[in-house]
C-alpha cells in the first residue's frame, strides 16, 4: 500500500478528534489560542529537528537558503502559512462557539473542493460521475443556505482555506517536514507579537490558566504539528483527489462529536442538505474505488 494512504487516515483521524481538545480549552479566548498553536507549533518542530537530527547529520539544512532567496517559492509558503492560521482561527472560534457541526460541513465539502482545485490548477481530469458527485454538493450547500437564510460561511471557509492550503502543499518543492518548518517560522513572529501585547496589558489568559491547562495548552504544538506532517507526507504521495477522498474520515468523527457528545442540534433541515453532500461523497467514493480497481487491472494484464 502506498504510504502516503496510510499517512492520510492517520491525519484525519487525529483532526476528527480535535473539537474534544479545543472543548477543554474553552476559558482561552480563540484569538490567543490561535497565537500558543502557532508558537507551541514552531517549538515542537524545532524540538523534532534537533532530536532526530534529521536537517543537521543528512545536511538538509542547505534547503533553507535557497528557499529565502527563491521568491516564487517564498511567496508560496507565505501564502500556505496565511491560509493555514485562517483556517486553524476560523476552526478554533467554530469549536468554541457551538457550531462543531457546521464546521463539520466545512470538512465534508473540503473533499470536493479539493477534486475542483485538482481540475483547475493540476489538471487533473474528472469523469462524468465526478461532476455529478459535485454538482450534488453543490445542491446540498443551495439547499442549506436557502433553508437558513444565509450561506453556512464557516463550513465555506473552513473548506477553501483548507483546500486551499492542500494545494499549495501538494506543489511545494520541499517535504513535510522542512515546510512545516518554515511556515512556523513564518507564522512563529506573529504569534509572539500578539502574545506580547496580550501580556503587557496583563490580558493573558495563559498566565493566570491552572498548571494543566497551562500544559494543554502548550500540548498544542505537537497536537497541531503530528497530523500537519502526516498531511504533509501525504500530500506529496497521493493524488489530490485520492487525498479528498481520505478526507471525509475527519467530518464524519467532528459530527459526531458535536451532536453525540455536545448535543448540539441536528434537525430535519440540516439532514437533507449533509444527505445530499453525503451521497455525493458516497459517489464520488464508488468511482473513485472503480477507477482504482480498473488500473490495476490494466497493470495486471
Amino acid at each position: 500500500m502506498n504510504p502516503g494512504i496510510l499517512y492520510a487516515f492517520a491525519a484525519f483521524v487525529l483532526w476528527g478528534l480535535f473539537p474534544i481538545y479545543f472543548k477543554t480549552l474553552h476559558q482561552i479566548p480563540a484569538l490567543e489560542m490561535l497565537a500558543h498553536r502557532m508558537a507551541w507549533s514552531l517549538v515542537f518542530v524545532l524540538v523534532v529537528l534537533v532530536v532526530l537530527v534529521v536537517l543537521v547529520v543528512r545536511h538538509h539544512w542547505r534547503w533553507l537558503g535557497p528557499t529565502l532567496r527563491d521568491r516564487r517559492l517564498l511567496g508560496r509558503f507565505v501564502a500556505s502559512a496565511v491560509l493555514l492560521s485562517a483556517n486553524w482561527g476560523i476552526y478554533i472560534w467554530s469549536v468554541n462557539a457551538g457550531h462543531i457541526v457546521e464546521a463539520s460541513l466545512g470538512y465534508f465539502i473540503n473533499p470536493l473542493i479539493n477534486v475542483l482545485f485538482g481540475y483547475a490548477f493540476l489538471r487533473e481530469r474528472l469523469r462524468a460521475l465526478q461532476w455529478a458527485a459535485v454538482a450534488l454538493a453543490t445542491a446540498g450547500v443551495v439547499w442549506l443556505t436557502w433553508q437558513n437564510g444565509a450561506p453556512p460561511w464557516i463550513s465555506l471557509a473552513l473548506a477553501v482555506t483548507f483546500g486551499g492550503y492542500g494545494l499549495l502543499r501538494k506543489t511545494a518543492q520541499l517535504g513535510a517536514l522542512e515546510g512545516l518548518a518554515l511556515e512556523t517560522v513564518l507564522l512563529f513572529p506573529v504569534a509572539v507579537v500578539y502574545l506580547t501585547i496580550v501580556g503587557l496589558a496583563e490580558a493573558s489568559h495563559f498566565t493566570h490558566a491552572s498548571r494543566g491547562l497551562q500544559l494543554l495548552l502548550a500540548a498544542s504544538g505537537p497536537i497541531t504539528a503530528v497530523p500537519l506532517l502526516l498531511f504533509g507526507a501525504a500530500a506529496r504521495r497521493i493524488p489530490l483527489s485520492m487525498l479528498g477522498l481520505i478526507q471525509y474520515v475527519t467530518p464524519t468523527l467532528q459530527l459526531l462529536t458535536g451532536v453525540l457528545i455536545y448535543g448540539e442540534p441536528f434537525g430535519a433541515v440540516r439532514a437533507v442538505g449533509y444527505g445530499a453532500i453525503w451521497v455525493a461523497l458516497g459517489v464520488y467514493s464508488l468511482e473513485g474505488v472503480r477507477s482504482l480497481v480498473a488500473a490495476r487491472a490494466r497493470r495486471a494484464a
